[in-house]
């Protein structure tokens, strides 16, 4: 059997434990680190990229789509036109210093999904407005 004593001194050592372990837990910090900035995808993943990336065709043409979709917000966070398995593809191909006809051909399919995505769009507006028309 263990003694009460021994048993408060087992407890206290536990909360310690515990107390320690919370204070580890490090959540996302609003504001990126000196040389990076923060950018979230449409699935609301979050990125820390570095502003060499800046100079990136891929990065140029992501948020000039940006622009045409969101518009400029003055508040809140930057939010790029794409989901986060692109973004992280991206990423690894200006890591990688990717030759240009790369990069341009990753630009070209972003730029043909959104044009096919909008063209959808528009078809499925012109098929809902036929069938209303024809009833």
């Amino acid at each position: 059997m263990i003694s009460t004593k021994k048993l408060l001194k087992m407890a206290r050592k536990w909360q310690k434990i515990a107390a320690a372990s919370r204070k580890r837990i490090a959540w996302p910090r609003p504001v990126a680190d000196k040389g990076h900035f923060v950018v979230y995808t449409t699935d609301g993943r979050r990125f820390i990229i570095p502003l060499a990336y800046l100079k990136s065709e891929i990065f140029i043409e992501l948020f000039r789509i940006a622009e045409e979709e969101f518009g400029l917000t003055s508040s809140g966070p930057i939010t790029l036109p794409c989901d986060s398995s692109f973004m992280e593809y991206a990423i690894s191909m200006i890591q990688r210093r990717v030759a240009e006809d790369l990069e341009k051909a990753l630009i070209m399919s972003l730029a043909s999904c959104r044009y096919s995505s909008v063209s959808h769009e528009h078809q499925d507006q012109t098929n809902s407005h036929l069938l209303i028309s024809s009833f």
